[in-house]
């Protein structure tokens, strides 16, 4: 059945503010900025159609996501995701830049960025997803046991073993502080 006007505009409502998110998370999923552009569009192709599906007293971020992640997993990007991929260096067409930054200000954002992302890079794939949906998309542990189909005990465990094993991947770079 066709979605109304309303429904399509209260779709549009709740997904886009969500676009970045969602991209940012494809593209750590998928490691290419194409595949998680295609992603994202697939992921809001479906879920547009199912859309009459959602139930509006649930959280719409976790249903979305859910929605992602299961793309991705019947992509071929999803199911060849044990090979080996490096993340390139590239700029996305999501990124937000700040306003003027000092030349100071953009060396030192850089090399953070860089130290964060091998340091993430490092990390197992589910350790990885579980601290970026909780820490980077702010997401409550019940709503990332959903996405990930576990329970929330395993996201609280995967959660904390992420921090720790990062902690440990980041100390010798930023000096000990951690």
């Amino acid at each position: 059945m066709p979605l109304t006007t309303t429904q399509s505009a209260t779709f549009e409502e709740l997904a886009l503010p969500l676009l970045v998110s969602l991209y940012n998370h494809a593209f750590w999923l998928a490691r290419n900025p194409a595949e998680a552009e295609d992603i994202v569009q697939e992921t809001f192709s479906k879920a547009l159609r199912a859309f009459d599906s959602f139930q509006p007293s649930t959280n719409f971020k976790a249903w979305i996501f859910c929605i992602l992640r299961n793309t991705f997993l019947t992509s071929r990007t999803g199911i060849a995701a044990s090979r080996t991929v490096f993340l390139e260096d590239h700029e996305s067409p999501f990124d937000i830049v700040a306003a003027d930054p000092t030349p100071e200000e953009n060396v030192i954002h850089l090399d953070n960025q860089k130290v964060l992302q091998d340091a993430l890079e490092k990390l197992q794939p589910s350790l990885r997803e579980v601290l970026l949906l909780c820490d980077v998309e702010e997401m409550k542990y019940k709503d990332i046991a959903l996405i990930l189909g576990v329970p929330i005990g395993t996201v609280m465990s995967r959660v904390s073993r992420a921090r720790q094993t990062l902690r440990e991947l980041l100390r010798p770079q930023l000096g000990g502080s951690l």
